[in-house]
């Protein structure tokens, strides 16, 4: 088949009825097109955060509502509406009944990871953003291989992200959903630490509303 038009509105049936090498997201209905090669420092972080997070859920790790969670990294479908169905760089998810079908997660997922690289980070920033937050995804990690740096959101109580954690090198890593993995940035992804000598931040997402 031709390529999806851009200026056409689909629906996910349309997606799902495309050849596997036609490789996009739909977000309300309109073709994003997914980069064909990503660069290694991606790809380092993307397999080093879904092992890590695979890690800690074969530790027994159980999710809200105490049940187990799998970790899916990209390319994986994740259907959010009718007319949205997107491949984030790695999912984790702790309801079963959203990964029963075994050929895609539906429903969002109980955290989602972007890995930014040039030609996505607006998009990972401003329409993935709102969208996971429209959506109900409870926590959403962003991270920057090429600045060393991650964004950590997490959903309050009135549905909404409140202001990015914004995690460096020597920062702590926490997450609701696997609450066993407690690591550094650095000592994770293997990041440089500042140069600047300063006390490292203490960050929990436990506590609501908190900033960096």
């Amino acid at each position: 088949m031709s390529a999806p038009d851009p200026i056409r509105r689909y629906t996910v049936q349309d997606y799902l009825s495309w050849p596997d090498d036609v490789r996009c997201e739909l977000i309300h209905g309109q073709v994003y097109d997914m980069t064909p090669a990503l660069s290694l420092d991606h790809q380092d972080v993307v397999l080093t955060l879904g092992a890590a997070l695979q890690a800690a859920a074969g530790e027994g790790e159980s999710g809200p509502a105490g049940r187990p969670c799998r970790v899916f990294v990209a390319p994986v479908d994740v259907v959010l509406s009718r007319d949205t169905v997107v491949q984030p760089d790695v999912v984790v998810v702790c309801d079963p009944a959203k990964t029963a079908d075994r050929q895609r997660v539906q429903g969002a997922p109980d955290l989602v990871v972007e890995v930014l690289s040039p030609s996505t980070s607006l998009k990972d920033r401003r329409e993935k953003r709102a969208l996971y937050e429209a959506h109900g995804v409870p926590e959403y990690l962003i991270a920057d291989p090429a600045e060393h740096y991650a964004e950590y959101f997490r959903l309050g109580a009135d549905g909404r992200y409140g202001p990015s954690a914004v995690l460096g090198p020597e920062d702590e890593l926490r997450l609701v959903c696997l609450p066993g993995l407690v690591v550094t940035l650095a000592r994770l992804l293997g990041w440089r630490a500042a140069t600047v000598q300063e006390a490292p931040a203490v960050f929990s997402p436990y506590e609501s509303g908190t900033t960096r």
